[in-house]
């Protein structure tokens, strides 16, 4: 039922902003090179940065850091961004500490090198740096760097959740969903889902919509159901946009009506799901909330028979028996040329 951890590590922005608090000498000349940098004036910035960051300063190694990440006054270059990231970290720096790593795991500038990743990690989630916490535990719950474990993973996706970061509240949900390092329960998944979900996280939206739907943890609502599976369908997630769509069509806590049924099934369908595109074949096959369309349907239909999508086969064959041979060829056409869209 549920989906595997995300595998997406957070990386924070490299932007020149970090506090003065983290400034040991030189305030003026740091706020001053700092200034420079957000009016857009990169060589100065560059210029004030380097000579502090030569004197040992750790905020200006990290912004010099930056530069060379994103090539603001100078040319973009990892291996000094990776360098100057590593002189800040070996200060103590947390945000150079959890940049290093995702250099390190991302093998940016740097070799590939799960172990360091894990340690660089380790250093700035132990200095209480929210988003390593989050991709610490991510770290435990796939094993890089560190022999897997759950439990490990869920302490530190808790750290991280319980700070409010929206990431680790729908990871600790599915960890209770699936019974990973911690005793399966829906209450608890269902309450994690819904923080993130209230943080407008679609991922979390779209699960406490199936719980709510299902009744997995929280009392059955469709009503609830249909309302976190619209937010998460507005904001892309394929998986929402085909629930809503299903409930549009069975008229489960929303009024019945195929024509929005289509519309959020086409979005989906667009995107790729297969259970959108054989389920958009049928309504067109069946001339549902749109005029019939043996064409399209045989069309969709072949898209997710493409996936491998159950069923999709034979009724592909049940529509072409009603084609002509023309009408079967630019159906299979439309399917070859088919790209997918993006969310919207």
């Amino acid at each position: 039922m549920w989906k595997h951890l995300s595998l997406i590590y957070l990386m924070l922005c490299l932007a020149v902003c970090v506090p003065q608090a983290f400034v040991p000498i030189a305030r003026a000349d740091f706020a001053s090179a700092k200034a420079s940098g957000e009016r857009g004036d990169y060589a100065t910035a560059y210029k004030e940065f380097k000579t502090l960051a030569e004197q040992g300063n750790a905020a200006a190694q990290f912004n010099l850091a930056v530069m060379y990440d994103n090539g603001e006054g100078v040319p973009q270059d990892p291996r000094e961004a990776a360098k100057w990231l590593a002189k800040a970290a070996q200060q103590g720096l947390a945000i150079a500490q959890f940049n290093l790593s995702h250099m390190y795991l991302e093998g940016q500038g740097v070799a590939r090198n799960y172990s360091e990743a894990m340690k660089w990690c380790r250093k700035a989630a132990e200095q209480g740096f929210v988003p390593a916490q989050y991709n610490l535990g991510l770290m435990y719950a796939h094993g890089q760097g560190v022999s897997r474990s759950d439990v490990e993973a869920v302490a530190w996706f808790r750290r991280a959740a319980e700070q409010g970061f929206v990431l680790a509240q729908y990871n600790l949900g599915l960890m209770y969903a699936d019974g990973r390092g911690v005793p399966r329960s829906d209450v608890e998944a269902a309450a994690w889902f819904c923080r993130a979900a209230e943080q407008g996280d679609p991922k979390a939206q779209e699960s406490l919509g199936r719980m709510c739907a299902m009744g997995q943890g929280v009392p059955k609502d469709d009503v609830e159901a249909a309302k976190w599976f619209r937010k998460s369908a507005e904001q892309g997630l394929p998986e929402a946009q085909y629930n809503l769509a299903t409930m549009y069509a069975k008229g489960d806590g929303v009024l019945q009506d195929y024509t929005e049924a289509l519309k959020w099934l086409r979005k989906s369908a667009e995107q790729g799901l297969p259970a959108a595109q054989f389920n958009l074949g049928g309504m067109y096959a069946k001339g549902q909330g749109v005029p019939q369309d043996l064409v399209k349907a045989y069309m969709w239909v072949t898209l997710a028979a493409a996936q491998g999508y159950s069923h999709a086969k034979e009724y592909r064959d049940i529509v072409a028996r009603q084609m002509s041979p023309p009408q079967i060829e630019e159906a299979q056409r439309l399917a070859r040329d088919w790209k997918p869209k993006g969310g919207d």
